[in-house]
């Protein structure tokens, strides 16, 4: 039996919880760049504002309905995912965190009341932390998302659902009528696994609802679709084809991309954009015990201005997988050097690591010169320790005092030299803004992880 547990509307719950103005007001929640629409409250569901609208388009509903949309503030999403999984994780035996929001919780040999043991945890996470979940219930992983997807739109749809499976529903404990009329009442493209293109041709085929799915052939499935559809097939008719995964596996890249919150031009304003990005996914590297061989550096203008169009792109190798921030950044500089053009208003960089594996595995080189192979290997392994310590010490000192705090002096230490009343050098004038960061002009404070953004009552 697992258990699927959900914040609602996270980010804007998030953001409720230290503005409780905020809770009968339509809210949404602003993309990168205060782009377009991340997460809805429901009030700006029922406004009719869809996933993914854009601000412009949207934007009126500031003076006709009060809406109020705020950027994007992952650094407390973060810290108040973490504070909810560490609560919901005594639940049961084991924990996979799948998102931000999202976790699977083995629920197998636990005796009692299962539904009112998730409603008492439920309670727990909202008493402890402030934030509203839902928690689906099922025999399989498919089962137990379907169900959380139910138990978030029971109170909406109460002739579909059964007033009782809001907010935490059980569907190994439903009845086969009960189980077969929400089915029914459930569109395929509501399963988990089943995206709009899949969706799109189970439509063609006639399969509308989850019911329709769950009753397919799965080898006919596997033959006219994939082995994939073929075992959310099989999960929706109760055969657990999915495991629990206790830590996710390593990926295989790690990217760090962004737009641009005005247009860049100079060569410098994207070197600093670049070692940033470069030294964020350098840190996600070590992060799972990884090196990379390769970087991947692009550059490109905005497809949506009429400015020139230019994009490329540039696979830089290194003479041996590392993740050293400064070898990774000097590889990626490289790369942006040898792809930038003068003239061009650049809207987006980014950096991407490829060919990942395990930091365990070393590579190693004979020396050049007879009987010095010792030595040199030596020599090596003491230089690669100091390599090793001194990015842990970076690693240490920014998850300390905050992200940032230590940088490579590329990234930018030149654009604040005013305040520090150094010396302008490399062409750059002291105290230029960085026009290369994000727009995030209704950003909330980071109430958790920043000691100077601690609210404060005042009598």
């Amino acid at each position: 039996m697992y258990a699927l547990v959900d914040g609602n509307n996270f980010y804007v719950s998030c953001e409720r919880v230290f503005r409780p103005s905020l809770n009968v007001r339509p809210v949404v929640v602003l993309s990168n760049n205060d782009g377009c629409a991340i997460a809805r409250s429901n009030e700006a569901k029922a406004l009719g504002i869809a996933m993914g609208a854009p601000w412009f388009k949207i934007r009126h509903f500031e003076e006709s309905h009060g809406l109020v949309a705020l950027s994007a503030n992952f650094a407390l999403y973060g810290d108040m995912s973490q504070r909810m999984m560490s609560l919901v994780a005594g639940l049961g035996h084991r924990q996979e965190v799948y998102s931000i929001d999202e976790s699977f919780v083995d629920l197998s040999g636990i005796r009692g009341d299962l539904v009112d043991r998730c409603r008492r945890m439920r309670a727990r996470v909202l008493g402890w932390t402030g934030l509203p979940t839902s928690i689906g219930l099922g025999p399989t992983k498919t089962l137990a998302k379907l169900a959380n997807h139910i138990a978030k739109t029971a109170e909406r749809k109460p002739g579909s659902y059964p007033e009782y499976w809001a907010q935490v529903c059980h569907l190994g404990a439903a009845s086969p009528a009960e189980l077969a009329q929400a089915m029914s009442a459930t569109e395929a493209r509501e399963v988990w696994g089943v995206g709009p293109r899949i969706a799109r041709q189970l439509a063609d085929a006639g399969v509308q609802t989850v019911r329709d799915l769950q009753q397919l052939d799965p080898a006919a499935v596997r033959r006219r679709w994939s082995v994939m559809l073929e075992r959310t097939v099989r999960e929706l008719q109760g055969v657990s084809c999915i495991a629990l995964d206790d830590a996710p596996p390593p990926k295989q890249q790690i990217a760090c991309t962004r737009s641009f919150g005005h247009p860049v031009l100079p060569l410098w304003e994207l070197e600093e954009a670049v070692t940033t990005f470069a030294s964020r996914a350098a840190e996600k590297l070590r992060q799972q015990h990884s090196c990379a061989a390769q970087v991947l550096c692009f550059i490109r203008t905005s497809p949506f201005r009429d400015d020139p169009p230019y994009a490329r792109s540039v696979l830089v190798p290194l003479s041996r997988p590392s993740h050293d921030t400064v070898c990774i950044v000097q590889a990626a500089l490289l790369g942006l050097r040898s792809i930038y053009r003068s003239g061009y208003r650049y809207a987006k960089a980014g950096v991407m690591l490829v060919d990942l594996r395990d930091a365990r595995i070393a590579q190693g080189e004979l020396a050049l010169w007879p009987h010095a192979e010792d030595a040199w290997a030596i020599e090596a392994q003491r230089s690669q320790g100091v390599r090793d310590g001194l990015m842990q010490a970076l690693d240490t000192l920014n998850r300390r005092y905050g992200r940032g705090t230590v940088v490579l002096a590329s990234s930018g230490v030149v654009s604040h030299a005013s305040s520090l009343n150094a010396q302008n050098f490399m062409g750059i004038p002291k105290g230029t803004p960085r026009h290369w960061l994000m727009k995030q002009e209704r950003k909330t404070p980071r109430y958790t992880t920043r000691i100077d953004e601690i609210p404060v009552a005042r009598a």
